[in-house]
């Protein structure tokens, strides 16, 4: 199999989940590519190809810490591919860490994938849906009412002041687009600059105005799905608490919040049997999903992670699970040809 994972760029990945999946494909003799999502290259009338990273063939790394450390060093393999010569590509870019000097990556992974989709390559997530999802925050608003905390989406001030009143002065506020914890804010009636920090929210763009949830004190549980199920193996499940450090409130590990182990309650179960079968409807094959007791406050689509907080703490990695779904994919795409959409065959177990 050959396989390419798109990130915001070689040189700024870190050894997480998506650097996980691709040790564990390079263990089992795939031919493993990395590449950043200012890395494709198209000619008008010739395929669409790809500048790629990869080990020399010389390489025994023993860690996906050495993996990354030799992909990003001066003897990684540079090589021009044909993109339709993939079996697949693993978009895993996430946009709303781009800085402020490169707009033009925010949408070129999904952009670009969506052509590699064309030729007929198994791209995951797929990318049209991708691209639906785009903005994972609104797309989170399409999910039903019953599993999600209230909110408003507006750029309003007036708007966010009645939600702040309608909900007991107390919110959590959170630019649209946005992901690690930043720009997140809780509000509460001691709040002296709430008019200061919707300005300056609203000049980055619109605004979420979600109810806050006490529970969230005790931090959040990332769940990761697999073909619209809890990522599992045997009896272990692919979810972590993350519980927050003295003093904050956000549960991000980029924030300083502590991976914990957590246990499959009913509240979680409920939730992912209600936006599960959407998810994979929709062709999402790996999804993260951020609970606090029995509401879903937020969802990730478009690079979410985990794996590696679940093998700090002893549970498991799970990305032999996630490489064992992907080969079946390319076994079925083998037998059934363009018989199958990218999307059906994205969420295929």
């Amino acid at each position: 199999m050959k396989i390419c994972f798109v990130v915001n760029s070689v040189a700024s990945e870190g050894a997480g989940t998506t650097v996980y999946m691709m040790y564990e494909a390079w263990k089992r003799k795939h031919e493993v590519f990395l590449m950043g999502v200012g890395d494709f290259s198209f000619t008008q009338n010739e395929a669409l190809s790809i500048i790629s990273t990869s080990l020399p063939a010389n390489s025994k790394p023993e860690t996906p810490e050495e993996y990354l450390e030799i992909l990003q060093g001066e003897k990684a393999k540079k090589l021009k591919i044909v993109a339709k010569d993939l079996d697949v590509l693993f978009i895993r870019n996430n946009p709303t860490e781009e800085s402020t000097g490169r707009h033009w990556a925010e949408q070129a992974g999904v952009a670009f994938g969506r052509m590699v989709q064309k030729e007929g390559v198994l791209v995951l997530n797929d990318a049209f849906a991708l691209s639906n999802a785009f903005i994972d925050k609104l797309y989170f608003e399409e999910l039903p009412a019953s599993v999600k905390p209230a909110s408003l989406i507006t750029r309003d001030k007036q708007e966010i002041l009645d939600f702040f009143e309608a909900h007991k002065k107390k919110m959590i506020l959170k630019p649209l687009e946005g992901s690690g914890g930043r720009g997140v804010y809780l509000i509460d009636k001691n709040e002296k600059n709430l008019n200061q920090i919707i300005e300056n929210l609203s000049s980055q763009g619109y605004i979420i105005a979600q109810q806050f949830l006490p529970a969230a004190k005790e931090g959040d549980v990332r769940v990761l799905l697999l073909n619209g199920k809890i990522l599992q193996k045997g009896e272990k499940y692919g979810i972590i608490k993350r519980v927050s450090g003295e003093g904050e409130f956000r549960s991000n590990i980029s924030q300083g919040a502590t991976p914990e182990t957590s246990e499959l309650t009913e509240g979680i179960r409920k939730i992912v049997k209600i936006v599960g079968p959407k998810l994979k409807r929709d062709g999402h094959f790996f999804v993260g999903l951020d609970v606090v007791k029995d509401k879903l406050i937020e969802i990730n689509v478009l690079s979410p992670g985990g794996l590696d907080g679940l093998d700090k703490i002893g549970v498991d990695n799970f990305s032999d699970v996630i490489i064992d779904a992907i080969e079946r994919k390319i076994e079925y795409k083998k037998l059934y040809g363009s018989g199958i959409s990218n999307r059906e065959l994205a969420t295929m177990e």
